[in-house]
């Protein structure tokens, strides 16, 4: 996998109870090793699929357990060097984000990415001595023009965007950020 700060993974989710009761057709393939996957056009099967290529790609068949090991996990294992990390889910309605990003309870096997990276995190402050931790977390939905907190108290509550209005000034090869005064933000 490419060790850029960024990677865009793809997992294809098995076809829901009403997708199957409508006989839809499978056209997505996947060719994890290469990170490739393929979409089909139905309607033009003798034409080639068409082809996207991305970090990471991940079938029907492959587990929570093996993305969060082979992706989350050297991010979570950073988060508990110091580093920052975020894990960002995007999809429309229905594609598998909550199913990958927090799992069934039931059975253990089923987890999702955060319980796991919670696990890791916590497993990772227990095991170290004479060292004081501060954990920090966010999980929000953005969903059109609306952000909620989805560990906050009021889940349904939409949350009001405050703009910062940094600048940038450059000098010399040298980045300066400037921030509007604290009583004005």
């Amino acid at each position: 996998m490419a060790s850029e700060a960024v990677k865009v993974i793809v997992r294809c989710r098995p076809m829901n109870e009403r997708e199957k009761a409508l006989s839809c057709q499978a056209v997505v393939g996947m060719d994890s090793p290469r990170g490739q996957c393929f979409i089909q056009n139905p309607g033009a099967t003798d034409e080639p699929p068409k082809q996207f290529t991305f970090d990471g790609a991940y079938y029907e068949s492959h587990n929570t357990e093996q993305i969060y090991n082979e992706i989350a996990y050297p991010l979570v294992e950073g988060v508990t060097e110091g580093y920052n990390g975020t894990i960002f889910a995007y999809g429309q309605t229905g594609s598998g984000k909550s199913f990958t990003m927090q799992g069934i309870v039931d059975p253990p096997t089923q987890k999702g990415i955060i319980p796991r990276a919670f696990e890791h995190v916590f497993e990772s402050v227990q095991c170290a001595e004479n060292t004081k931790f501060l954990v920090r977390v966010s999980y929000l939905e953005i969903y059109n023009e609306d952000i909620r907190d989805l560990l906050g108290a009021n889940t349904k509550q939409k949350l009001k965007v405050q703009y910062l209005n940094l600048t940038e000034h450059v000098q010399k090869n040298a980045c300066d950020w400037f921030l509007p005064p604290l009583a004005s933000i």
